[in-house]
């Protein structure tokens, strides 16, 4: 490729898509170090937390695809439903496993307090879903990245 072929094309779309990921999953940390006070680079790996990486990266795909092909094309609204689902999924199902999780953590560290004898035991992750505001968080980056991602490319293709 020269210049910028990058433009209004495919890889424009991934590329926002996993930004979105990336840098969601990046502002989870600090926003751990914020809440917390201490740092976590766990936190970087993991589901659940401020921002919804899941939300950023396919709403940054579904906003990109939409500023390629326009907000009026068939490949847009299969992203966006796609987008929908794994929002829905994210605020819904996986929330509720994770505090479903928690649960269980908490029946079973009392009744291992209860009885002494009992093996060790795995601790169920219950950081899974996320909240509304989470999700909300999510998609404002998305798009926000999208754009970005956009019109610095509009910008570099204008220039070249």
């Amino acid at each position: 490729m020269d210049g910028f072929e990058f433009y209004n094309t495919g890889f424009e779309a991934i590329f926002s898509g996993l930004a979105g990921t990336f840098i969601a999953q990046f502002i989870k940390v600090f926003t751990y170090l914020f809440t917390h006070r201490k740092i976590n680079f766990k936190i970087f790996t993991t589901t659940g937390g401020m921002p919804s990486s899941h939300t950023a990266g396919v709403i940054g795909l579904t906003t990109a695809i939409g500023l390629i092909d326009g907000f009026d094309s068939l490949i847009f609204a299969v992203s966006l439903g796609f987008s929908l689902i794994v929002m829905q999924d994210a605020s819904g199902v996986r929330r509720a496993a994770g505090k479903t999780a928690a649960t269980l953590n908490r029946l079973v560290d009392e009744f291992v307090q209860k009885n002494q004898e009992v093996k060790p035991y795995a601790v169920l992750k219950e950081l899974l879903g996320h909240t509304p505001l989470e999700v909300f968080c999510g998609m404002i980056l998305g798009i926000i990245i999208a754009l970005v991602v956009h019109n610095f490319n509009a910008i570099l293709a204008y220039c070249s």
